[in-house]
C-alpha cells in the first residue's frame, strides 16, 4: 500500500455559492458565527475521513456519511474523502470534546484484528492527513537550527521497542518510555486562524491557517473525558487485556489579519527546507549543460570545419564519417517499432510541456487537488494527432507500406501496455480491499476517452503524415557498406549506457522529491524548478545524443537511428535503478501486494520516461532537420 494513502481524517467546509469568477478549487469561503440577512457565509465545519481500505483503521465514523465530488485526477491517485463525526461551529471554542470510544475485547478475534491493524499503522508511521477549507491542517514543530517545520500530516501513533528505543514521534515526549508499547495519538489541539476581512472588502471571516498538536491521553472509562495532566494512552504489543481508546479534540479560533487569504499557504511552503537543495540541483544541471554545449560547439565549429577542409582537398582520400554518406539514411531495422515509439514520445513530450507550463502559472497548484493528473490525462487524449503524424511520416520515410499496422500500433501499443499494467495493479487493490482502487465506471470512462477520442485523432494525424515523407538529400547505396571493427567505446551497448548518465545527473535530485510526493505524501509545489530542470533535461539529452552520434559516425558506423533513440532513452534505466534504491532505503513497505504495487506503478513511470527522453529534440534534429554534422558532411561531398 502506498504510504501516501494512510488513513486519517480530513477537515472540510461546505462551500457556499459564489457569483464571481474563480479558478476551480481556489474559491474563497467566508465563515461567520451567525448568518445575517443578505449575507453569504458558512457557520458549521464538518470533518471528513480519508480512508484507503475496506478493512479500515478503527477510528470514529460518521453516521450520516457524505462524500464530496472527486475529479479524475483524485480518483486515479486514490484520494478518497469521506465525512467523519468531528463537527463544530465557527468561533465556538471547545475543550476536550469526546468523539467516540473504541473498545477491544481480548476474546474477540475481530477486535484483535482491528487492533493489530492499528498497531501496524503505528509501527509503519502512518499519518493522518486533515484538510480544512481545502487547506491542510499542519503539525508544526521545531527542527535543527531553530527552524520550524510544518508537516501536512501527523502520525496515528508511535512505538517504543522492547529495547527501550523511541521510534518516530515517540521522541517528542519523555513519558513515552515504556518498553514494548504503542502510544496512540487520540487527542488533538486544533488552532484555526482567520482573517476578519477588515479593510479587505469582503463579508465574513476567511480561514488563513490551521495547525494542531497531537497528544496521547488515557481517559477514564465511564467518566467525562479530561485532557489535563493525563497519562499517555498505552497499547501493549501483546494483547492480553481489554483496551479502550477514547478520541477527543479541542479547538480554538484566533484572529490574524497579518496573513492574506491569497498567501495562506506560505507558512507551509516556506517551512519546507528544499529551496537550497533545488538551487544546488539547478547549478549541477547547468554545469552539465555547459560542459556538453562546449563539447558540441567544439565539434561543430572546429573539428568539422577542419574535417571538411581536409576532405575537400582534391588529393585527399575520403575517411571517417564522409565515407558513410551513401548509407547514413539507410532505413533502420524494426523501423515500424521505432516510428511508433517516436510518435508516442512526441505525444508525451507535448503533454508534459503544457502540463508543467500550466503548473508554473498556478493553475495546477496543490490547492487544486487532482488537477495535475486530470490535466495530463486530458492533454494526452487530445494529442493523438501529433503522435499519428510523426509516426506515419517517419514510417513512410523508412519506406514502410503497412500503414494500417503503423497507425494501430501508434494508437494502441504503448497506451495498451500502460493500461494493462494499471489494470493489474487495480485488480490487486480490489483483492486487498483498498478504496484506492479505481471504480469500474472510471475505467470504462478512460477506455471511452482512449478509443473514442485519442484513437480517431491518431488516425487523423497519420492521414496527413502519410501524405509526405521526409526527402533524403542524398541517394542511399544499394549495397550496404561494411562497418569496420569498432573500439570498445564506439560499440552500441557501452555508448548507450554512457549516454544516459549525464541526463540522469540533471534530474536525480528532483526525482527524489517527486518520489516523496507520490509515496510519502509529501507536498510538491516547486513547479518552477521542475520546469527549468525539464528544459535542461531536453538540452542535455539533445547534446549528449549529437555528441555520441558524431563519434560513432567518425568510426564509420552508420547505424545511428536506434542508437540515437536509446542513448537518451537509457536514462529511464537509471531512473528504475534509483527507484529500486529508494524502495529499499526510504520506504517501509511490507507484504507482497504492496511491493508489486510499487514496482508496477514504477514500471509505468519508466516506460513513459523512456519514450519521453528517447523522443527528444536531438532526434528531431537528427531526423527532420538533419543533424548539422550530416548537413555539413553532405555539403562537403
Amino acid at each position: 500500500m502506498k504510504r501516501r494513502i494512510p488513513l486519517g481524517f480530513v477537515l472540510v467546509a461546505y462551500f457556499c455559492s459564489c457569483s464571481a469568477f474563480y479558478l476551480p478549487g481556489l474559491a474563497p469561503v467566508s465563515f461567520c458565527e451567525k448568518v445575517k440577512d443578505n449575507e453569504e457565509c458558512e457557520v458549521g465545519l464538518s470533518l471528513t475521513n480519508h480512508n484507503s481500505w475496506k478493512l479500515k483503521f478503527d477510528f470514529c465514523k460518521d453516521e450520516k456519511e457524505k462524500r464530496p465530488s472527486e475529479n479524475l485526477g483524485q480518483v486515479l491517485f486514490g484520494e478518497r474523502i469521506e465525512s467523519s463525526p468531528y463537527k463544530f461551529k465557527f468561533k465556538s471554542a471547545a475543550t476536550c470534546q469526546p468523539v467516540c470510544t473504541k473498545t477491544y475485547k481480548k476474546d474477540s478475534k475481530l477486535d484483535a484484528a482491528k487492533l493489530d491493524f492499528l498497531k501496524m499503522g503505528m509501527q509503519l508511521n502512518y499519518q493522518h492527513h486533515w484538510i480544512i477549507d481545502n487547506m491542510p491542517v499542519t503539525w508544526c514543530y521545531d527542527v535543527e537550527d531553530n527552524q520550524k517545520y510544518c508537516n501536512p500530516g501527523f502520525p496515528i501513533g508511535c512505538l517504543v521497542t522492547d529495547g527501550g528505543i523511541a521510534k518516530d514521534a515517540c521522541v517528542i515526549n519523555a513519558e513515552f518510555n515504556k518498553k514494548n508499547t504503542f502510544y496512540v495519538f487520540n487527542h488533538v489541539d486544533i488552532k484555526i486562524s482567520y482573517h476578519s476581512g477588515e479593510s479587505e472588502g469582503w463579508t465574513g471571516d476567511r480561514l488563513v491557517a490551521a495547525t494542531l498538536e497531537p497528544k496521547s491521553i488515557k481517559h477514564a472509562v465511564d467518566k467525562p473525558p479530561s485532557c489535563d495532566n493525563g497519562s499517555p494512552m498505552e497499547v501493549p504489543v501483546e494483547f492480553k487485556e481489554d483496551v479502550s481508546i477514547t478520541y477527543t479534540y479541542s479547538v480554538t479560533f484566533v484572529e490574524n489579519n497579518d496573513i492574506k487569504w491569497a498567501s495562506r499557504w506560505d507558512y507551509i511552503l516556506v517551512s519546507m527546507p528544499h529551496t537550497n537543495i533545488q538551487w544546488f540541483s539547478i547549478m549541477n544541471s547547468l554545469v552539465i549543460v555547459l560542459f556538453l554545449s562546449g563539447m558540441v560547439a567544439m565539434i561543430m565549429l572546429r573539428t568539422l570545419h577542419k574535417d571538411i577542409a581536409r576532405y575537400n582537398q582534391v588529393d585527399q582520400e575520403e575517411s571517417g564519417w564522409k565515407q558513410v554518406h551513401g548509407d547514413v539514411f539507410r532505413p533502420p531495422r524494426k523501423g515500424m517499432l521505432l516510428s511508433v515509439f517516436l510518435g508516442q514520445g512526441t505525444q508525451i513530450f507535448i503533454m508534459t510541456f503544457i502540463t508543467l507550463f500550466l503548473a508554473c502559472l498556478g493553475f495546477l497548484s496543490p490547492a487544486n487537488r487532482g488537477a495535475l493528473m486530470t490535466c495530463a490525462v486530458v492533454l494526452w487524449v487530445l494529442l493523438g494527432t501529433p503522435a499519428g503524424y510523426v509516426s506515419a511520416r517517419l514510417y513512410k520515410t523508412f519506406g514502410g507500406e503497412k500503414w494500417k499496422t503503423n497507425v494501430l500500433l501508434t494508437a494502441l501499443l504503448c497506451p495498451g501496455i500502460v493500461f494493462a499494467d494499471f489494470f493489474l495493479m487495480n485488480l490487486i487493490l480490489w483483492v486487498e480491499g483498498s478504496s484506492a482502487a479505481i471504480p469500474f465506471g472510471t475505467l470504462v470512462a478512460i477506455l471511452a476517452m482512449w478509443f473514442g477520442i485519442s484513437v480517431p485523432l491518431t488516425f487523423i494525424g497519420a492521414y496527413f503524415g502519410f501524405k509526405k515523407a521526409i526527402e533524403q538529400p542524398v541517394r542511399t547505396n544499394q549495397i550496404p557498406r561494411q562497418i569496420p571493427e569498432q573500439s570498445f567505446f564506439t560499440k552500441p551497448i557501452p555508448g548507450i549506457i554512457m549516454g544516459g548518465i549525464l541526463p540522469f545527473g540533471c534530474i536525480f535530485i528532483q526525482l527524489f522529491f517527486i518520489l516523496n510526493s507520490i509515496w510519502s505524501h509529501q507536498m510538491y509545489y516547486m513547479f518552477g524548478f521542475l520546469f527549468l530542470v525539464f528544459i535542461i533535461l531536453l538540452i542535455t539529452c539533445s547534446e549528449a545524443t549529437i555528441l555520441l552520434c558524431y563519434f560513432h559516425l567518425c568510426a564509420e558506423d552508420y547505424h545511428w537511428w536506434w542508437r540515437s533513440f536509446l542513448t537518451s532513452g537509457f536514462t529511464a534505466v537509471y531512473l528504475f535503478v534509483y527507484a529500486v534504491h529508494y524502495f529499499f532505503s526510504k520506504l517501509q513497505i511490507i507484504g507482497a501486494a504492496s511491493t508489486i504495487l510499487y514496482f508496477g506503478y514504477t514500471m509505468i513511470m519508466v516506460l513513459i520516461f523512456f519514450l519521453f527522453t528517447g523522443e527528444n529534440l536531438s532526434f528531431d534534429i537528427l531526423t527532420i532537420y538533419r543533424m548539422p554534422t550530416l548537413v555539413m558532411m553532405i555539403k562537403g561531398i
